[in-house]
């Protein structure tokens, strides 16, 4: 309840709720809905709920950009193979971003290391979470700095841990070193 007081009383922001919606299409649909007063702007659903689901939601999100979630930046090739997956990561977030191209997705987020891969055949824009300014890659496992996720063609970074742990302040000037320096 908080949090959707406070996400109302905000103006003159783009509002980016990482949801990561992974259910039924029915599901999903009615989250899209629960939420909808709030005029967010980017939501997240994850491309392996399916092409119906991302479909329906497609359907409903009205101004909102959905963001498909390909494999998660904590996941390496060993992880997957451990959940079952047979393909590699590259093969997997390609036949994903070909999934998110044909449901008509807004967005796509992958690593920064997918990109130059997506591209070829996602055509809008690219978001990237598992932004590093330094070696602390905490339970990420494919990360990248700033800089060179742009030089892919990353579109947005999405930056957590790097900004929020410890000093935001000093964290936001060392990013912006970072950025000036690279």
């Amino acid at each position: 309840k908080n949090g959707r007081n406070f996400i109302s009383k905000l103006k003159n922001k783009i509002i980016f709720a990482d949801l990561k919606l992974h259910d039924i299409p029915n599901t999903c649909v009615s989250a899209i809905k629960a939420i909808k007063d709030l005029k967010i702007n980017y939501l997240t659903i994850h491309i392996s709920s399916g092409l119906q689901a991302l479909r329906a939601c497609k359907k409903v999100s009205g101004k909102t950009k959905l963001i498909g979630v390909t494999i998660l930046t904590s996941l390496d090739n060993k992880a997957l193979k451990e959940i079952g997956f047979n393909k590699g990561i590259k093969k997997i977030v390609l036949h994903q971003a070909k999934l998110a191209q044909k449901a008509k997705l807004d967005a796509l987020g992958c690593s920064a290391q997918e990109v130059n891969v997506v591209k070829k055949v996602f055509k809008k824009e690219i978001i990237t979470p598992g932004i590093r300014l330094d070696t602390k890659i905490n339970d990420q496992k494919r990360v990248m700095t700033p800089t060179k996720a742009f030089k892919n063609g990353s579109d947005w970074l999405v930056i957590g841990r790097p900004i929020t742990k410890g000093s935001i302040k000093k964290n936001i000037r060392k990013l912006i070193d970072h950025l000036n320096n690279d």
